[in-house]
């Protein structure tokens, strides 16, 4: 059974960091791009970051550039996003999607979803 399942999520103040992770179980993440998505309250989702199944990375938001990057391990099932310098506005519920091979911004376009996991920005 396809399972994605995110962690790392927590308060933080402004100016922190985390990192997520997102576990793959039940297919090969070797041929698998996994993006990261994110949702605030009464906002729509939006793309993060994905790295695609040969390891190329593709940023799909102006506002985290230069702070969050994305890798993966696929030996151990595992794609990371590591959050620098967060601000209150990188307050949203973090998903980790995947979908064969290549990235791609819609989330439409991704076959299995994770359940997300809170990341809250805070004085």
């Amino acid at each position: 059974q396809y399972q994605l399942v995110e962690s790392g999520g927590g308060l933080v103040q402004p100016g922190g960091s985390l990192r997520l992770s997102c576990a793959a179980s039940g297919f090969t993440l070797d041929y698998y791009a996994i993006g990261w998505f994110r949702q605030a309250p009464g906002k729509d989702r939006e793309a993060v970051l994905c790295i695609s199944s040969s390891g190329d990375s593709t940023n799909y938001a102006d506002s985290v550039k230069g702070r969050f990057t994305i890798s993966r391990d696929n030996a151990k099932s595992m794609v990371y996003l590591q959050l620098n310098s967060l601000k209150p506005e990188d307050t949203a519920i973090y998903s980790c999607a995947a979908r064969v091979a290549g990235c791609l911004g819609p989330d439409w376009m991704y076959d299995y979803w994770g359940q997300g996991t809170q990341v809250t920005v805070s004085p």
